[in-house]
């Protein structure tokens, strides 16, 4: 029995134990699964007759320009912290110069710093959240 046979048998014993409302939660999030998880999922589902409903997957957001910088940081803790705000608020972001200055933070200074990068129509917004958290830090300090 080869790697992949193994698999689906184990898979389709695991499938068949579970009740239908758990296969609709596992087929609602099948990103985690291998190709042959969800060819197992599909055919047990199917030879249930169990009927899902398909949620609209979400579309990409368009390419809108270049990327602009919300903020530059010299240290990447700071950085790291500011790129999780925005990441919580789901704005997608990326640090630029991230790794030049990991492998010797005395160029930070050189190259202005780690830059935080946002697309334009998430600028303000970025903005704002950062400029928050900032008053908040600095509260937290008095």
């Amino acid at each position: 029995m080869t790697d992949h046979e193994a698999e689906r048998t184990k898979l389709s014993r695991t499938y068949a134990e579970m009740s239908d409302e758990a296969l609709k939660e596992l087929s609602e999030d099948t990103g985690s699964l291998t190709e042959i998880a969800k060819e197992v999922l599909a055919s047990e589902i199917a030879s249930r007759g169990v009927e899902i409903d398909k949620v609209p997957a979400k579309e990409p957001r368009q390419y809108s320009g270049p990327l602009v910088i919300v903020k530059r940081f010299r240290d990447l803790p700071e950085a790291f912290i500011a790129r999780s705000i925005l990441d919580s608020a789901q704005i997608d972001s990326f640090l630029a110069d991230e790794n030049l200055v990991r492998i010797d933070w005395l160029y930070s200074n050189l190259i202005g710093g780690a830059k935080l990068m946002v697309r334009p129509e998430d600028l303000e917004e970025a903005r704002a959240l950062l400029d928050e958290a900032a008053n908040e830090a600095n509260a937290m300090k008095e």
